[in-house]
């Protein structure tokens, strides 16, 4: 029997822990599966192993693993897999397919220009988005394509910059532009799927560098609307359609 598992990232935020569940259980009800479990990768219960023994304990026999996750880096590559590892070895009879996490999607681009849509960005104005980072290289890359086509859509500069690992940092981004000493509006989109503590984070960063030429605005996070809905439930039926063709071709 088929089984979808949600791995959403975690937080120590309960109000994150909240939006993901949420977001999760509006998901499941456009996915046909008849076992679908949530499990968070790290900083809340249950864990993946807990949440495989969810599924096999109903009956599960191939478990659709799906990541909530808006890039690929380390999570993808390496943390989830070990942990089925783990549980492979709890339960070896039971088939894992792995999906892909969100990637470059039409549908993201249109909720980053929902998320300008209430400020008047004025034609000069400069976009950066933030990107939690990873010391996997990957994610800089696809940050800065998913960037282009937004640029591309709303015919203003894009850039990117990152909380921690490889790329530009926040911090040093917003140094330089405090340095530039121009006018220049700048809008920034943290690229993040809840408002936990990386949203305070960023926050505390720009009140504490007390601008004073460059108008800076702080936009809703990415989060958790229609169209980002609509991403995971692809990925979904992605990953059980190749679970299908596996048990066709044996």
């Amino acid at each position: 029997m088929e089984a979808v598992l949600y791995v959403a990232h975690g937080t120590r935020v309960q109000k994150g822990i909240d939006e993901a569940v949420r977001f999760i259980e509006a998901v499941k009800q456009t996915v046909a599966a008849p076992i679908q479990e949530i499990c968070f990768l790290e900083l809340a219960a249950p864990s993946i192993v807990e949440g495989v023994e969810r599924c096999v304990t109903q009956g599960a026999t191939h478990i659709a693993v799906v990541p909530i996750l808006l890039l690929t880096a380390n999570h993808a590559k390496e943390d989830i897999p070990e942990e089925l590892h783990k549980a492979q070895q709890l339960f070896p009879t039971v088939r894992f397919t792995v999906g892909a996490p969100f990637g470059i999607h039409e549908k993201l681009i249109d909720s980053l220009v929902d998320r300008l849509a209430p400020h008047a960005v004025e034609q000069h104005a400069r976009i950066y988005l933030i990107g939690r980072g990873s010391s996997d290289p990957t994610p800089k890359q696809d940050l800065s394509r998913i960037a282009s086509l937004l640029s591309e859509r709303i015919q203003r500069p894009v850039d990117v910059c990152f909380l921690y690992g490889v790329g530009p940092t926040f911090e040093e981004t917003l140094q330089h532009i405090q340095q530039q000493n121009d006018a220049t509006p700048i809008y920034i989109i943290p690229y993040l799927l809840f408002s936990g503590l990386l949203q305070h984070h960023i926050e505390k960063t720009i009140h504490a560098l007390q601008f004073e030429t460059a108008n800076v605005t702080l936009c809703a996070p990415l989060g958790y609307d229609e169209n980002v809905q609509h991403v995971l439930a692809q990925r979904t039926d992605e990953t059980l359609q190749q679970i299908k063709e596996q048990i066709a071709y044996g």
